[in-house]
């Protein structure tokens, strides 16, 4: 097998949209630049296990596709969609996810570290044991969401979420302050309060008081 190529690696099952599996193709076979996925519709693939370092899929279409373990180290997945994805295990450190859609998917184990995550919908997500350290979560809705043995730490933390929430061993450090939401009603919840409504909930966060400019 000649050098420079990815031959090693290639999905278990291209995208049905004709488009996005010819550019998956191409990029396969030629190393040397990054897959550029912007507004592609991958629905149908199974891209487990790829590399997708430095990505652009940028408005793409991933509804209910399988990506378990596949690295999108500093991939840009802005307002992708992603409903009901398969991210488990998955690399997202530094991965730019601002204004996707994370609806149902699955994040279990995942890492996200450094992640930037603002006007995210990540309602009905599983999230178990995901790291999700020094990441900024800004106006995500988390309703539903599974965050059971997450880690966190020093994470921006305006989150959305309600009852059905799991927080269960959910562990670190946030500043918040977070939105509870119960029927129609919502109110926000910071310092002790935030930590004790997750602390009866069975996780054990601490909450950063917010930094003071320096006189």
């Amino acid at each position: 097998m000649p050098s420079g190529t990815r031959k090693e690696w290639e999905p278990t099952a291209f995208p049905a949209g004709p488009e996005a599996t010819r550019q998956l193709r191409e990029w396969v076979a030629e190393e040397g630049y990054s897959l550029f996925g912007v507004e592609q519709d991958f629905r149908g693939a199974d891209l487990s296990g790829g590399d997708f370092t430095k990505a652009w899929f940028t408005q793409a279409v991933m509804a209910g596709v399988r990506l378990v373990g596949a690295t999108f180290y500093r991939s840009d997945l802005q307002s992708a969609d992603l409903t009901g994805a398969d991210l488990t295990g998955a690399d997202l450190v530094r991965a730019n996810l601002d204004g996707s859609v994370l609806r149902s998917a699955r994040l279990d184990g995942a890492d996200m570290t450094n992640a930037s995550l603002q006007r995210v919908d990540a309602s009905g997500a599983s999230l178990r044991g995901t790291r999700i350290m020094g990441a900024s979560l800004f106006g995500v809705d988390m309703r539903g969401s599974d965050l059971t043995d997450a880690l966190l730490f020093q994470n921006t933390f305006k989150v959305a979420v309600d009852d059905t929430t799991v927080v269960r061993g959910l562990t670190g450090t946030v500043f918040g302050p977070i939105t509870v939401f119960r029927g129609e009603s919502s109110r926000e919840l910071a310092d002790a309060e935030l930590e004790a409504w997750i602390a009866v909930r069975g996780g054990q966060v601490r909450v950063i008081p917010p930094r003071r400019p320096s006189p």
